[in-house]
């Protein structure tokens, strides 16, 4: 991490609690998340919830690959499971993923969202109700709009906002979408959005 993304991530974390992680990705999301997740300690005290959209027709099999590369422990999250701290979840394909109140999931299988189910809006939206200023939103590559109302109402909600720098995506529009729509707080390439979230463990 260089002097400058290190000042800039001290900055934005100061003084904020962050209890949860939300990821979105859809054209170029696994090189993205390959990048950035493994670099995720054992001992990482924030849940992480990813929405990665899949085909509605296909078992996925994306928390057994990532957990070959993480030290963390690898679920793909199901009907109301509770969201524990130090555990990576990834949405399972053709339902739509949420996070209710109590901090468990729930599943459904309502229209897709920007032909997308599991859709990033509807997890984005849900855990910003859930956790406020607490949660940390983050979009990365993706060929939709998908994720840029979820990341409007993490902001609306207190939450701190991170997109990928559109230069730096394999596929702009998911992130070009969301910058539009709401500035977020950052918009950094993989490489710093790796280096933020490990600096999140100094705020533990």
């Amino acid at each position: 991490m260089n002097a400058v993304h290190a000042k800039v991530h001290a900055d934005v974390l100061a003084g904020r609690r962050i209890d949860a992680v939300v990821i979105g990705a859809s054209a170029g999301g696994i090189d993205a998340l390959l990048r950035i997740l493994p670099a995720l300690p054992k001992n990482f005290g924030f849940s992480v919830t990813v929405v990665l959209h899949l085909p509605d027709d296909r078992d996925s099999r994306l928390a057994e690959v990532f957990q070959q590369h993480l030290a963390m422990p690898v679920r793909q999250a199901d009907d109301k499971m509770t969201v524990q701290a130090g555990r990576v979840y990834f949405a399972p394909p053709g339902y739509h993923l949420s996070v209710e109140r109590d901090f468990s999931f729930s599943l459904s299988q309502e229209d897709p969202v920007h032909f997308s189910r599991p859709a990033i809006d509807i997890l984005m939206e849900s855990a910003a109700d859930a956790w406020g200023q607490r949660l940390l939103g983050i979009l990365l590559t993706g060929a939709s709009a998908d994720g840029a109302v979820g990341m409007a109402r993490i902001a609306a909600c207190g939450g701190l906002t991170v997109v990928q720098d559109p230069k730096d995506a394999e596929i702009a529009t998911m992130p070009s979408a969301a910058i539009r729509l709401r500035a977020p707080d950052l918009v950094l390439p993989v490489p710093a959005i790796r280096a933020l979230m490990t600096a999140m463990m100094e705020n533990q």
